[in-house]
């Protein structure tokens, strides 16, 4: 084998064969967009997401609320400027269908290439960084879009309040139904906060039911102030772990931008409360309608997320404004959204003009999320 040969067989062992394109599949892995709460303190509710793509379970068999909180922190590792930091709020008390985690939910497109539920199914790896105030043996768990096959694992965190980082190999599940190149759930990635037995199985191996963790793990939400952070999250295609794939802000913000996007902020650099929204146009004498050009194509037909309240938006025109509460989508695609408001407009059909927030807690932002 020739010198050439040798460096480029090393290359393929040191990225899992993968010279080209991206290895992670996980986005936001290092925890640098937070684009709904920044770095605010966040109470974690069932099925509501904090960091960008990471989401959290808040259920003891009913909605629990008040249980955890979470934040984007500047606590990191080397290498690292953020992590997701978790606080328990209480001592929460073991149940059998407990369900407190985070988690990211993979888009089918960004897991199709893994072949699960076929004989060609691909071994991938997960890493990431991890600290607590904690130590013990902790869990999480990969399943598919039906949650009906999971894979449940297990990691130990040895000493307390020190970043430590742990990587898992995961055979490719040949067995169960898994979608393929769509925008549905391809694969769940689940990191346990205080998971019961019911949702606990045996870690190490494919099986059926619906996990959320490994059975025996530490539950955070069982200590009242525990602290758990993560970050370095990583998800790859082959038998080890390499070192995390940095990618810039700009490309980071983008992926997410997909699932989520803040389009105007109640706040801007320039006077503090006005930030540009879109341009509209009376369409009769009581009616604006307005176009939103969207930053990129979303997964799927977003949803309009407006925080409105008396005199949060001003419609500026010829001869005029508008002082605006609140509006209300009309049409909507995956890449440009209408909207209207008919209850706070008198002008002259024809008039164009702009849209502006006049509130600084005024936000205009799209959601498709898994």
């Amino acid at each position: 084998m020739t010198k050439a040969a040798e460096l480029a067989k090393m290359g393929e062992v040191l990225t899992n064969s993968q010279l080209g394109g991206r290895r992670n599949i996980i986005i936001n892995g290092a925890m640098q967009i937070s684009q709904r709460y920044g770095t605010s303190v966040y109470t974690q509710v069932n099925d509501g997401l904090s960091l960008d793509r990471f989401k959290g379970n808040t259920y003891d068999g009913g909605i629990a609320t008040g249980k955890y909180t979470v934040q984007q922190s500047s606590t990191a590792p080397d290498d690292f400027s953020h992590s997701l930091l978790v606080t328990s709020l209480a001592a929460t008390a073991d149940n059998a269908n407990n369900i407190f985690d985070i988690e990211q939910r993979i888009e089918g497109y960004n897991t199709a290439h893994l072949n699960y539920g076929s004989s060609s199914a691909k071994t991938i790896t997960l890493s990431f960084y991890v600290r607590s105030s904690l130590t013990g043996t902790f869990g999480g768990a990969l399943k598919n879009n039906d949650r009906n096959r999971a894979y449940p694992f297990s990691y130990t965190i040895n000493s307390a309040d020190t970043f430590e980082r742990k990587e898992i190999t995961i055979t490719g599940d040949t067995s169960g139904t898994w979608i393929g190149s769509t925008n549905g759930m391809g694969l769940w990635v689940s990191f346990g906060l205080g998971v019961g037995s019911s949702r606990s199985g045996t870690a190490g191996a494919w099986g059926g039911g619906d996990m959320f963790s490994s059975t025996g793990a530490t539950s955070v939400i069982g200590t009242s102030g525990a602290t758990w952070y993560i970050t370095g999250v990583q998800l790859e295609v082959g038998e080890q772990a390499t070192p995390f794939e940095h990618r810039s802000f700009g490309e980071e913000l983008a992926l997410c931008q997909r699932y989520y996007a803040v389009v105007a902020h109640g706040a801007s650099s320039q006077d503090g409360t006005s930030h540009p929204v879109s341009m509209g146009a009376m369409y009769n004498s009581s009616t604006l309608y307005s176009n939103l050009e969207l930053p990129c194509d979303m997964r799927t037909t977003p949803t309009l997320e407006i925080v409105s309240a008396t005199g949060y938006y001003t419609f500026y025109r010829n001869g005029g404004s508008d002082v605006v509460d609140d509006f209300a989508l009309t049409k909507w695609g995956t890449r440009v959204l209408e909207f209207y408001n008919n209850s706070d407009i008198s002008g002259t059909a024809g008039h164009a003009g702009f849209i502006r927030t006049s509130n600084s807690a005024a936000k205009f932002a799209v959601t498709a999320e898994l």
